[in-house]
């Protein structure tokens, strides 16, 4: 069985480091030529909350040959309808790809390649590139877990496969409504993710003052609210039912959800959105498949979602240099 990581940045490398570790040969791919020379000169490097070095295949995406059983796709999704046609080509006839990218792509993707080789996964954990072949885990190793799950009735013949290969990193959910877990990631997402992006901090610094928690509270209501609109029930988060505990209706139930939001996000508070990671790099962000995803979703129900318009728009004029990542953008949130 041949197997391989597109997209091997920081928390690509660091699966790719664990499973490799494990004794399951996987080979790594990134289109940043230093970081894949660095790979294969020096080992992929885990520091952080873990700290190891163990040596694997890297390649750029140029000398990629033959056909893979398993594809781990973990780009961002900008520019999807090319990078999985492309990776179709080196897709065995009943291979599967399975995306760990943020907001909803199974259906895009599957749109390419078949329902039936499609599968989705959840990362419950983050990560950030130091340097080329350094990544750090900036989540606690209890906190190392994925959600699994099929959009196709059939699930792939490779399910149980990918399933015992993420578990060589952590535990493996395996979920039938793959659709609410996948809500679940993007909340989280949403919020920390897109006010990490907005203010240029860590998770648990959005969340410690009380004038960005409120906005972090909010982003939150929002996604609870567009899915109840639509019919979704979001799934819990590591054992932890996401909606019971940060949903309100009533003042009391609102302070004690103002209250839970630190606690909650306590063993990723070290971590750096992605989003800002590419902004401080000059890139654009995928902000549009994650709070963007609230808002289209949110006009498809009739549900309003202005907080997640205004982050989109912030993290928009950031890209086009009109605005920095500051706690300065909080005043852009009526």
């Amino acid at each position: 069985m041949r197997t391989a990581i597109y997209g091997a940045g920081s928390l690509g490398t660091i699966l790719g480091a664990f499973i490799n570790k494990a004794g399951m040969p996987i080979e790594l791919i990134n289109r940043n030529k230093a970081h894949v020379e660095a790979l294969q000169t020096s080992g992929a490097k885990v520091v952080g909350t873990m700290e190891f070095c163990q040596e694997v295949k890297a390649y750029t995406p140029d000398q990629m040959s033959g056909t893979y059983d398993i594809i781990f796709l973990m780009t961002k999704q900008q520019n999807n309808k090319e990078v999985v046609t492309m990776l179709n080509e080196y897709l065995a006839p009943d291979g599967v790809l399975v995306t760990f990218q943020n907001g909803l792509p199974e259906m895009q993707i599957a749109s390419i390649i078949g329902e039936e080789r499609v599968l989705g996964c959840t990362v419950a954990w983050g990560a950030t590139m130091q340097s080329p072949g350094v990544c750090e885990l900036t989540s606690e190793p209890d906190a190392l877990s994925f959600s699994l799950g099929s959009i196709s009735a059939n699930r792939s013949k490779h399910f149980e496969k990918v399933k015992e290969m993420l578990e060589m990193m952590g535990t493996v959910e395996v979920e039938e409504n793959f659709i609410g877990t996948r809500w679940s990631k993007l909340l989280i997402n949403a919020a920390f993710s897109g006010m990490s992006a907005v203010l240029g901090c860590t998770f648990g610094e959005a969340a410690a003052p009380k004038e960005s928690r409120r906005i972090v509270q909010a982003l939150i209501k929002e996604c609870i609210d567009v899915c109840a609109a639509g019919g979704i029930r979001i799934e819990p988060v590591q054992g932890k039912d996401i909606v019971k505990l940060l949903d309100y209706k009533n003042p009391i139930k609102k302070a004690i959800s103002f209250f839970i939001i630190p606690i909650a996000i306590r063993k990723h508070a070290k971590l750096k959105a992605s989003m800002l990671q590419d902004l401080e790099k000059g890139k654009l962000t995928e902000v549009d498949s994650i709070n963007g995803a609230v808002s289209e979703y949110g006009k498809k129900v009739g549900f309003p979602t202005p907080m997640n318009d205004t982050v989109v728009q912030i993290i928009h004029d950031i890209e086009q240099g009109k605005l920095k990542p500051g706690f300065d953008n909080l005043k852009y949130f009526k």
